[in-house]
């Protein structure tokens, strides 16, 4: 099975490399966030209060995901757009410190690539949590400014500063929580994205490979 593991902070620029990379390769590519994102929607599209840790994790087992390079779909909706939202990108980060939820989520990530025979997978454990044992362990960072100038331009109705301040409480979160912290792995190459284009990153990437 062969597994690429690409993790790092919001705006780093991992779905953008992921899925380029998956497509050199030709590997198929799994977006990570856009599970706990999907449960965050479903939680609040079924009135769940996304702190509640019990409710959430039930309806984590329970919830119908699939995610794809057609989108996600939650329980048959699709939820492609949704969960990119401001009220999704809020919680997101609350269900995804629950350790109930990554549990779940990380079983379904493993099965996912064991089904393909492997893949190019990204969020922010798949190095370190999900995947230790992956060929290549990718962390890609870049600075703060750069990161919320490129997640200002993916949310139209908000502007710099917000995006700027939702990255830094994200940040805190993710590296805070108890369960699967973000975090670089002892043997992973970080990679700073902040003054390269996607075709610099993709190229060392792919010659740190036997392809």
């Amino acid at each position: 099975m062969r597994v690429i593991a690409i993790d790092g902070p919001a705006g780093s620029g991992k779905s953008t490399i992921a899925r380029q990379l998956a497509t050199r390769l030709g590997l198929q590519y799994l977006d990570t966030g856009a599970m706990y994102r999907a449960v965050a929607f479903a939680a609040l599209r079924r009135g769940v209060d996304p702190a509640d840790v019990d409710d959430v994790a039930r309806l984590a087992e329970r919830v119908d995901l699939r995610v794809d390079e057609s989108g996600t779909r939650v329980d048959g909706v699709d939820a492609t757009i949704e969960i990119r939202g401001p009220e999704v990108t809020r919680a997101v980060s609350i269900v995804a410190a629950n350790p109930a939820v990554r549990r779940e989520m990380v079983s379904r990530q493993r099965e996912w690539a064991r089904q393909r025979g492997g893949g190019v997978l990204e969020g922010r454990d798949i190095g370190t949590v999900v995947f230790p044992d992956a060929e290549l362990k990718i962390y890609l960072t870049a600075s703060a400014e750069t990161r919320a100038a490129r997640r200002s331009k993916e949310v139209a109705d908000l502007d710099y500063e917000t995006v700027a301040a939702d990255l830094a409480r994200r940040d805190a979160l993710d590296q805070g929580r108890e369960s699967d912290p973000l975090r670089t792995a002892d043997d992973a190459v970080v990679v700073d994205t902040t003054d390269r284009t996607v075709d610099e990153v993709l190229d060392q990437l792919v010659g740190m490979l036997d392809v």
